[in-house]
């Protein structure tokens, strides 16, 4: 029986434990138990309450009943904050959250819902919101135009694939007049789990897994979020924004990371490179990852790291999680 497996046959014969209850019983280590806990917990199966070491554990379905909050809204006059004022109200979030995982919620929820209101071009949305012993939870959805669409036909981008790599460079929005397209980028960095899916596209973001996975699926029209938090997370805003818009960019959003994954499996032509670094000039420093990444070709990595670089000076190219002949390739180009 894996270890998985014997967590919840455990819990199973017992109301709740702690962690120490459960080191002893499967004799393990507090990380290697962590990282267990971490994984049961996003997939619903466990619930945590309290914190650090007074924390409790216990399959979901023995957790006191979640209370739960759904509205259909109209989107004409909407006030997100208004929205989230009743909802933090009516769960009594300010004193059952703690600070920073209120003003987490605060943050995610009013950012997402904004944008059905003011990008979706829908006349209405829905909003449900689940608060239990472990985690606070939230749906923005609507049926609009689809956030893929809208980005992707309003940017003059090479369909809606193109555009999620564009969105997930941060920075990106459809109204520059009255957007930076700061707070998707942002709300999926605060969060636990993220996921936003649109027409065919899922993305997800993870932090226990510290990473973010597309995917296909069925066809949904409009856009679709979904947020949880952790009640214990330690997470504060200002970590987030301070990585991203650090002081020595004047707190402005400055920084990105890009996962070269999210393109196509083969990281050999210039075409892809160039959609790599498109728009990248708007940032003064930008990370790219080459995390599950084995090879790349010597005029992708000649269009990124010399061209690209040549002609954008001010922007600083640093990577990450590159291996051996990745990063052979990278000087090479770099030395010429």
């Amino acid at each position: 029986m894996n270890t998985k497996r014997r967590i919840l046959a455990y819990l199973a014969r017992r109301r709740s434990a702690t962690g120490a209850e459960l080191r002893s019983h499967l004799e393990v280590s507090r990380q290697a138990l962590s990282v267990h806990m971490q994984s049961l917990v996003e997939a619903g199966k466990v619930v945590r309450s309290g914190t650090a070491r007074a924390a409790r554990y216990m399959l979901r379905g023995r957790a006191p009943a979640a209370a739960v909050v759904a509205r259909a809204l109209r989107t004409r006059g909407l006030d997100e904050s208004r929205i989230w004022d009743e909802v933090a109200t009516g769960l009594n979030l300010r004193r059952a959250l703690r600070p920073n995982v209120e003003a987490i919620s605060h943050y995610a929820f009013t950012e997402m819902l904004n944008n059905a209101i003011e990008h979706s071009h829908a006349d209405r949305c829905s909003m449900r919101f689940r608060f239990d012993a472990g985690a606070l939870s939230f749906e923005v959805r609507d049926p609009g135009i689809g956030v893929f669409h809208s980005i992707a036909s309003k940017l003059g981008l090479d369909g809606e694939q193109a555009a999620l790599v564009e969105l997930l460079k941060g920075r990106t929005t459809t109204m520059r007049e009255a957007h930076t397209g700061e707070g998707l980028f942002f709300t999926s960095r605060v969060a636990d789990r993220f996921v936003l899916r649109s027409h065919r596209i899922q993305v997800e973001w993870s932090r226990i897994r510290n990473d973010v996975f597309v995917s296909n699926s069925r066809f949904l029209k409009g856009t679709h979020v979904h947020f949880t938090v952790q009640r214990n997370s330690r997470l504060r805003l200002e970590e987030v924004f301070g990585e991203f818009a650090p002081e020595e960019y004047d707190y402005q959003f400055q920084k990105t990371r890009v996962l070269v994954k999210l393109l196509r499996r083969d990281y050999v032509s210039r075409s892809e490179a160039k959609r790599l670094v498109a728009n990248l000039e708007k940032f003064r420093e930008v990370v790219i990852d080459f995390r599950d990444v084995k090879s790349v070709g010597q005029g992708f990595a000649d269009e990124v790291f010399r061209v690209f670089s040549r002609h954008h000076p001010g922007v600083k190219i640093t990577t990450e999680n590159a291996n051996p002949a990745v990063d052979a390739m990278i000087r090479h180009v770099r030395s010429e």
